[in-house]
């Protein structure tokens, strides 16, 4: 592998890096510097158990190499690649709103920056290779059940069309660490893992907040305060010339930050900060239209260059809610799916006061409107029209017609991505055509969507699922204790991570859970008919003005499932291939990822599945000397659907931990 990486570690020479203590491991302040050098921790007898092709191919690295002995020992830490300048970054950030000082790659080690080929820069990381400084109490392991989670999500959301930073390798080893999996009290002694993950950088909003003076609520500060003047122009122009080189060339960068032209340096940073706004704007948009919810948004997870970073607790929706949280340790449900939009705005407000030094707020807060909001509403009118397929009219009423369809999955509990997959079976309409009438409204539309509609019925939440989704996620008592404290002490609230809106929220999520329970299966199934019946009513008025305008529906089909993915990684789908690999069957990690690769695949789901196992290697699918592999065999073929609401027999929560 050693003469196939070509490195150039550019960012540990222009940006400050602390090379002194590499050999201390001990937890400390970095000051005065973005990097600071790390040593590797070989892990006991690492072996790769899945791989991506495609990102490998980012690094210029062929099968035989990753087929080579030394491939695994490398890719999890355990020996040096040549050239490679192990260090881990120092950052800062906010976290659940309050301000936490250094943070940093806990967990996380730069390799260096690749150059393949074909001139791209790549950054090569290594998550889960030990400690850094900035591990604080933890040990800088990451566990089998994160790692395939994190190195199969990467990927499909690279093949659903969705910035993120890259995945290469799953390594799995010996070393055990403990963890308590469910915070209940019972820890566990688990495999260490490692995920190799690739990024034209991973530099991100908290990079530029290790300056910030002491926080007023919190009392952290930044690790280089004071050092703003020095260091913050020196990264915004490297972030500018290195990844937004248009804007530096459309500015004369190179001659403009040896100039005393405060107006035209100011200007360059306000054109990044709109840029990065935009990028920021259109990720999240990416999001919401797949049903992704990130789960952990802390200022320390945005990429500075608008890319999916850091993949913790995070979840695709199945029966659609707008509070889903996937993250455990989110009682207040900052990070909910619906509050994705606000969430990354106010980061973005949070990136404009660290640039503060070098680039007036009042500057920063004027483009959030223009470069943020309007960038996100219109983006987002426009996958949503295409996951309606409504391509050749642009009418006001869409957007009322998208908050109903998302509300009648809300309330009758449908699944986000089955539902708008279906769509497309419904035909465009002949005039004077009802596609809810019965046989006389014609045969073609009427009978999709009543096909559609009985499908819907089928597939709806239970009454018991309706209720876990709409309860609070705060336990009664823990509620009851916060709204004395709302009447006694509101000052508390804050420090304690919530709000007077937040506590409302979870007393009308109370009541509606009780209201739900409350409803008899008779009337339930009545009130979801007249729900979905009527939306099926306007959608079927505004595909007759589509096929007015001129719409084809072969074009309008061909869209639609080009927008809304059929395989996505669902939770329950993550959580089988982590029972099966913890036992030492790999088959399940790399059937899915060659799953992902194809979501909007419209061929029968058996041959999907067939082609999937036949691209797997099988050296990553052979049997590990594992005690607890003895005596299990694996199951030839697959039972299951992979498009689909999990089976009973898999039901699984999609609150996840992360560690």
């Amino acid at each position: 592998m050693t003469n196939h990486l070509i490195f150039d570690n550019q960012i540990l020479r222009c940006l400050p890096f602390d090379e002194a203590s590499k050999d201390v491991l001990e937890s400390r302040l970095v000051r005065n510097a973005c990097f600071c050098s790390v040593q590797l921790q070989p892990l006991e007898s690492p072996i790769i158990i899945s791989c991506s092709e495609e990102s490998l191919e980012l690094l210029d690295v062929t099968p035989e190499v990753v087929l080579s002995p030394s491939f695994a020992s490398q890719m999890s830490g355990s020996s040096l690649i040549p050239s490679s300048q192990p260090a881990a970054h120092c950052y800062a950030g906010h976290q659940f709103g309050n301000f936490s000082g250094q943070l940093g790659d806990g967990a996380a080690m730069y390799l260096g920056e690749v150059i393949n080929l074909r001139g791209q820069r790549w950054e090569l990381q290594l998550k889960g290779a030990g400690r850094t400084p900035f591990s604080r109490a933890g040990d800088g392991r990451k566990v089998l059940r994160s790692s395939l989670r994190e190195f199969l999500c990467s990927e499909a959301m690279y093949h659903l069309g969705i910035p993120t930073t890259r995945a290469a390798t799953l390594v799995v080893s010996d070393t055990r660490v403990e963890r308590d999996p469910f915070y209940d009290g019972k820890p566990v002694m688990e495999r260490c893992a490692v995920v190799s993950r690739l990024a034209p950088t991973f530099l991100r909003f908290g990079s530029f907040e290790i300056f910030k003076e002491k926080d007023v609520y919190t009392g952290r500060e930044g690790p280089s305060r004071g050092l703003e003047h020095e260091l913050l122009p020196k990264m915004v122009n490297f972030t500018i010339q290195t990844y937004f080189p248009d804007i530096w060339t459309s500015h004369n960068g190179d001659q403009l930050i040896h100039t005393s032209n405060i107006q035209g340096i100011q200007d360059m940073y306000l054109d990044w900060f709109k840029e990065v706004l935009r990028r920021t704007a259109s990720l999240a948009v990416g999001w919401q239209s797949v049903g992704f919810c990130h789960g952990v948004l802390n200022t320390d997870n945005m990429s500075i260059i608008g890319l999916t970073l850091d993949y913790g607790p995070f979840g695709f929706m199945e029966r659609y809610s707008p509070d889903v949280v996937p993250n455990g340790s989110d009682d207040a449900g900052r990070y909910d799916f619906k509050g994705q939009r606000e969430v990354c705005r106010w980061n973005c407000v949070k990136l404009g006061e660290a640039l503060s030094p070098v680039l007036p707020e009042r500057l920063t807060r004027g483009v959030l409107h223009e470069a943020y909001d309007d960038v996100y509403d219109r983006l987002y009118i426009s996958l949503m029209r295409k996951k309606l397929g409504l391509l050749k009219r642009q009418e006001e009423e869409d957007l009322h017609l998208v908050t109903d369809i998302l509300e009648a999955m809300h309330q009758t509990g449908s699944d986000f991505t089955n539902t708008f997959r279906q769509l497309s079976s419904i035909p465009l309409p002949s005039k004077n055509v009802s596609l809810t009438a019965d046989s006389n409204g014609g045969p073609e539309a009427g009978s999709a969507s009543t096909a559609l509609l009985s499908t819907i019925m089928a597939h709806r939440a239970t009454k018991e699922e309706l209720v876990r989704m709409a309860d609070s996620r705060m336990p009664s008592a823990n509620l009851q204790m916060l709204m004395l404290l709302l009447h006694r002490d509101p000052a508390l609230l804050h420090a304690l991570g919530t709000n007077p809106q937040a506590i409302a929220r979870d007393i009308e999520r109370h009541k509606r859970a009780e209201e739900i329970a409350s409803t008899c299966e008779d009337v339930r199934l009545e009130q979801d008919t007249r729900i979905w019946t009527s939306w099926l009513q306007k959608y079927e008025e505004r595909l007759r003005r589509e096929a007015e305008a001129g719409a084809i529906n072969r074009e309008r089909v061909q869209v639609m499932n080009a927008t809304n993915p059929r395989f996505v990684l669902r939770n329950w789908l993550a959580q089988h291939a982590i029972d099966l690999a913890e036992k030492g069957d790999f088959m399940e990690v790399n059937r899915l990822l060659e799953l992902l690769k194809s979501p909007f695949t419209e061929d029968d789901h058996d041959t999907v599945v067939e082609k999937a196992d036949a691209r797997i290697h099988p050296v990553l699918i052979a049997k590990p000397t594992w005690p607890e592999a003895e005596g299990y065999e694996r199951t030839q073929g697959s039972s299951i659907r992979y498009d689909d609401l999990a089976p009973a027999n898999k039901v699984c929560n999609l609150v996840t931990c992360s560690s």
